[in-house]
């Protein structure tokens, strides 16, 4: 079994360089990446009370090639109506991706499919939610390798969020960097937001 490139370098130097600039005695204590969290919404594609299926299978379709592991479809908790949506609709699609398969999909995600985002200046640093886990948003799905955008009918986004374990937003950023994760400086964030 061939362990993923990122993987090796993870355990190897990040990790050393992570232990001594957060002074982590115990290698049990340092931050361990869990989980990648694909999902999309399909709020804009609900029809009054019914979801489109091509809409329906074209996420699927696109998230499964992705992933490379199948997506189970998200149901509303709530009724709201200003949204048209009731409780038990269909309302989105979601992945979670673990061991090897994660490790490969962060080392396309970095290497191939965030360069290919027009006008990129960088990733938002503020995106941690406080545990060390990042999310950030992406417009289309067209900027990874795997869908083919000849015989893609509609696009959308999704949304990616890099779970951690015994880490916080210091220590993940860190580790994100090391890992080739592109974020933005101060002055690009100052544009980004005019």
């Amino acid at each position: 079994m061939v362990i993923p490139r990122l993987k090796e370098k993870f355990k190897g130097p990040i990790s050393e360089t992570v232990k001594t600039q957060f002074k982590v005695t115990n290698v049990m204590a340092l931050p361990r990446l869990e989980k990648i969290v694909l999902s999309a919404g399909l709020g804009n594609q609900l029809d009054g009370t019914k979801l489109n299926p091509k809409a329906k299978d074209q996420v699927l379709k696109d998230l499964a090639l992705i992933a490379g592991q199948r997506p189970i479809m998200t149901r509303a908790k709530k009724s709201v109506a200003n949204f048209k949506v009731r409780q038990g609709y269909e309302t989105g699609c979601l992945v979670t991706v673990r061991g090897n398969a994660m490790w490969e999909l962060l080392d396309r995600l970095v290497s191939l499919a965030i360069p290919r985002i027009k006008d990129f200046r960088g990733l938002n640093p503020k995106s941690f939610d406080g545990r060390g886990n990042y999310s950030f948003g992406v417009t289309e799905q067209g900027i990874f390798p795997e869908i083919n955008m000849a015989e893609v009918e509609f696009s959308h986004g999704l949304h990616v969020t890099v779970v951690f374990r015994n880490s916080d937003d210091d220590k993940s950023m860190a580790m994100l960097k090391e890992l080739g994760m592109p974020f933005s400086q101060g002055d690009d964030l100052a544009q980004q937001r005019r």
